[in-house]
């Protein structure tokens, strides 16, 4: 009502969005016309003219941009045969000018992000793209590279580094044995990062600069800022995976057995009926809030699990709950959890003995990232797999922090209007929404309800069967892998031939989605899965022709252009037939299992639908059974449905259920809103704190060995002084000097002439930190003379501050996390938790400063001391080699002379290398093996 008041008022927004940029397409579209007329070579001279404009005469983008646009476009229509239309112009302009551009499924995404990125690649700095999986990244860089090799910009793409795969650069002389990756050539990490513009997935460029500030010398780092990204499907990776951190771990403590202690006492626990969740007494073992997602035993529950707990012999006393036993409940509370909250083939899935996660988003598996805080080493005792061992947080960062740290970022997707509100507050992102090529023609049918989910299933393969056989393509949206798999096995007792896609075949996605248009093709689809890919009407013609030279035994590698010009000539006409086919049927239909927690993704699910002003219908099968109706409003439609049908197999539709069921998702949208509101606001401390230390790392990793030293003796001086004035009182008389002795020996190696009776001559803390500075800086400048190698001091000093630095923020990350899970018990004290977070997270970094210092100090005289022990032994080792070498070449030319009685090296000694391992475990063998000359000695003291 409101809306259609707005609009009656101001106008439709889009055609707003069109008045607002019509004079800058206008200008594209004229000098379009004159760059038709333009050679091959004057087009990619224009190109290096702009960059030299911008980068040499400071013109601006904004003033180049006709131009590049133009550029751009006509390069497109010369390359890969596409011309930019006027609404998508116009999604380039507001991609360019840093906000979120709106476009429906099918208006060309991919190919109107090349205008802003051809556009701030000019600058040189680097520009990124971001896309939810590794897939679309590679394919992206494969179907517009042509355009940026023809304009002299490279262009590379980044793959997962949890699956081992590569980066590669586009090059269209490069072929590749397999055919997925044609004109890819591969190339290093930092290559990639180098080239004008690099496309890869949200946790690929997340967890690179978390890498990034974990290495040791400036040339392992891979990244080189974060001037410019264009986030595509930004509603799912900046607000679905918001929720999730970025975590990059290493491995702890082993594993504790009471992860499998608790797997098998939680077990035969059973759960609590609805009707008795609310009395004093629940009738069950565990109570499930499934709002929350939130699982507690009840009495009847701790009573089960501490006799079975104390018949392991590993219960102190007869109470679970007593201070003695407080280690064990966070692996009872994962137990439960993992039982009763996470399912098999949901929330994850077993492959090849490993626990792997399943975005919900997306219905994708994610490799490389596991639950935190014991969860996912719960899981892996409940499916009876190898649990692997703990984790030791490395490095953090949110996807919210990380990409607010670009300087200018933008995005796009089918559906960001509902989350308008959220893309503002945290990230200042304005949505346009641009006006689609065509007019969407799609049928919406209301929701049809049941009361059972039995119910639902049969009504829902009833209307497959009845539309596949009349020829409609038919896409089916489920929630989980466990849905689909359930509906593909009653499609399959149907005899309804069908195809499924979830996480389990995700290398097969694209294809499966390519030809989901074919006539009276059935596609089982996990919520966005193959999200990026266009259904075409009548199939995807290439994907066609790369199956029919297969069937004929000749692989996409090699064939020759002719046998690939027939196929796809064959494939197109097939094609164009099947079409025609899908269009009578009323083109593809879309089909709804469940209602998701966001309307967005119901959205993204019917705009598979319709594309270019294609036809097509959708609608949602629900039941009362389902999980959002059950966390909202059942009993209100339950008694509206029994009312109102009378039969468990008759649906309802009605607009009212259907708003009522918005209403629900709203109030879910706005629960999950808050939830990553916090998370953030929490990660803000965390984030001055990471961006603080990562820049002492940058100053240290960059420095030149002069500001290093200099750096090093105002730590050193620094740290004595705070040593003096810590253990020295202002009253001379009170002086604890064999104190202070003491402790600055074990700082560094006090030299000789320095002792308590020597300080004793000073007067002021001032004098006696100045002596003992004197010595400090004595010997660590005769350990760097000894050293001789400015190159090997200038690693040594910067890995002993970088040592300090890395050690004591891993330890930083842990204590946070502990304060985090802590700190909500201040409410109880009529605190605000998070004030009191900022509190005491302040002072715990205050206090790391300090002891970053220290440890600091006491590194680089160890380093030092050892790399000068190391050399030694170095030169040791040469001369003993050389020695041995030249008796083993006189004991050739003479007669073997007896052995003398020296005293050998005993096995458990420490081995002649300096490696300081026992002489068994080292050397030994590999002495044995040598001629009885060449056996090394070694006097013993």
């Amino acid at each position: 009502m409101l809306n259609n008041i707005r609009n009656l008022v101001m106008g439709d927004p889009r055609t707003r969005v069109l008045r607002r940029y019509q004079a800058q397409v206008d200008e594209i579209n004229q000098l379009g016309e004159k760059m038709r007329q333009m050679s091959d070579d004057a087009l990619r001279d224009l190109a290096a003219e702009l960059k030299r404009r911008h980068q040499e005469e400071g013109e601006s983008l904004e003033q180049l941009l006709p131009e590049a646009f133009a550029l751009v476009r006509e390069a497109s229509r010369r390359t890969i045969g596409l011309v930019h239309y006027d609404v998508q112009l116009i999604g380039g302009i507001v991609l360019h000018s840093g906000a979120i551009a709106e476009m429906k499924t099918g208006e060309g995404k991919t190919l109107v992000a090349t205008l802003p990125l051809f556009l701030n690649s000019l600058t040189g700095r680097g520009v990124h793209l971001v896309t939810p999986n590794d897939y679309l990244s590679k394919v992206g860089v494969q179907q517009m590279g042509p355009i940026y090799h023809f304009l002299g910009v490279s262009c590379a793409v980044i793959q997962s580094s949890a699956q081992q795969r590569g980066s590669f650069m586009y090059d269209p002389d490069y072929k590749s044995d397999d055919d997925r990756y044609q004109n890819l050539r591969p190339i290093s990490r930092r290559e990639a990062y180098q080239a004008d513009i690099t496309y890869g997935t949200n946790n690929e460029f997340g967890f690179d600069y978390l890498r990034d500030n974990m290495v040791m010398r400036p040339e392992d780092k891979v990244q080189r800022g974060h001037y410019y990204a264009i986030v595509d499907e930004i509603d799912n990776i900046l607000i679905d995976e918001a929720r999730t951190p970025l975590i990059i771990s290493g491995t702890a403590a082993e594993p504790s057995e009471l992860y499998h202690v608790f797997a098998e006492l939680v077990r035969p626990l059973q759960p609590s009926s609805e009707e008795s969740v609310e009395l004093e007494e629940p009738d069950g073992d565990y109570v499930y809030d499934l709002k929350t997602k939130a699982v507690y035993l009840t009495e009847r529950g701790i009573e089960k699990i501490e006799r079975a707990f104390k018949r392991t012999g590993k219960m102190v006393g007869d109470n679970l709950y007593s201070p003695e036993n407080s280690h064990v409940l966070p692996y009872l509370d994962n137990a439960l959890r993992a039982k009763v909250a996470y399912h098999r083939d949901k929330e994850y899935v077993v492959e090849n003995g490993q626990i792997i996660i399943v975005d919900e988003f997306t219905g994708r598996l994610m490799h490389g990232r596991r639950f935190s805080e014991g969860l996912h080493q719960a899981i892996e005792a409940k499916e009876g797999v190898e649990v692997q061992r703990e984790n030791l947080t490395l490095g953090t960062v949110t996807f919210q922090n990380f990409f607010r740290m670009y300087e200018k970022l933008a995005g796009m997707t089918g559906t960001a209007a509902t989350s308008s509100q959220e893309f503002y507050m945290i990230y200042g992102l304005n949505v346009v929404q641009i006006p689609t090529h065509r007019p969407v023609i799609r049928q919406d049918h209301e929701d049809l309800i049941f009361i059972s989910e039995r119910a639902k299933w049969n009504a829902v393969v009833e209307d497959i069967r009845e539309r596949s056989q009349r020829g409609q393509p038919i896409l089916v949206g489920t929630v989980a892998i466990e849905t689909s798999e359930h509906l593909s096995k009653l499609l399959k007792k149907a005899n309804v031939k069908h195809e499924v896609l979830n996480a389990k075949q995700h290398f097969r996605e694209a294809a499966i989605i390519a030809q989901a248009g074919k006539p009276g093709a059935v596609t089982i689809a996990t919520n966005m899965a193959g999200r990026g890919v266009d259904i075409l009407l009548g199939g995807n013609p290439e994907g066609m022709a790369r199956e029919k030279l297969h069937k004929q035994g000749i692989e996409f590698t090699q064939a020759t252009p002719e046998q690939w010009e027939a196929a796809l000539a064959e494939a197109k006409e097939e094609a164009a037939a099947n079409r025609e086919i899908v269009l009578k049927a009323g083109g593809l239909y879309v089909l709804g299992t469940e209602r998701h927690d966001a309307r967005r993704i119901d959205d993204q699910l019917r705009g598979r639908s319709g594309r270019q002003g294609d036809p097509g219908e959708s609608r949602f099968y629900l039941s009362l059974e389902d999980s959002l109706m059950q966390r909202f409003g059942v009993e209100r439609v339950k008694g509206f449905l029994q009312r109102f049908t009378g039969s468990e197999e008759l649906p309802i539709e009605h607009k009212w259920i259907s708003k009522s069921i918005q209403q629900a998702q709203t109030r879910v949208e706005g629960y999950y809103f808050d939830m990553r509101k916090r998370v953030l606001e929490y990660d803000d401390v965390v984030d001055k704190q990471r961006k603080a230390t990562y820049r002492q790392r940058d100053d240290i990793l960059y420095a030149t060995p002069e500001e290093l030293r200099q750096r090093i003796e105002e730590m050193i001086a620094k740290e004595i002084q705070e040593l003096c004035y810590s253990i020295l009182p202002d009253e001379r008389e009170e002086w604890d000097l064999e104190e202070l002795y003491r402790q600055a020996v074990t700082l560094y190696p006090v030299p000789a002439h320095i002792t308590a009776e020597t300080l004793a001559r000073f007067d002021t803390i001032e004098d006696v930190a100045n002596e003992l500075l004197k010595g400090a800086l004595m010997v660590y400048e005769k350990a760097v003379e000894d050293i001789d190698n400015p190159e090997h001091i200038l690693n040594i000093e910067r890995q002993a501050l970088l040592r300090a630095i890395d050690d004591l923020w891993i330890r930083h990350l842990t204590d946070l996390d502990i304060l985090r899970e802590g700190i909500g018990l201040q409410a109880l004290r009529q605190r605000d938790p998070l004030v009191e977070y900022k509190i005491e997270a302040y002072k715990m970094w205050e206090g790391m400063q300090e002891e970053v210092r220290h440890q600091a100090v006491k590194n680089l005289y160890n380093f030092t001391i050892n790399a000068k022990e190391r050399l030694e032994q170095r030169r040791i080792i040469q001369m003993r080699e050389a020695q041995a070498a030249s008796a083993s070449e006189a004991a050739q030319k003479s007669k073997p002379e007896p052995i003398r009685n020296t005293a050998k090296l005993g096995r458990n000694d420490p081995c002649w290398c300096g490696s300081g391992k026992k002489y068994k475990n080292c050397h030994l063998r590999s002495d044995q093996s040598t001629s009885a000359p060449m056996r090394r000695e070694r006097i013993k003291n």
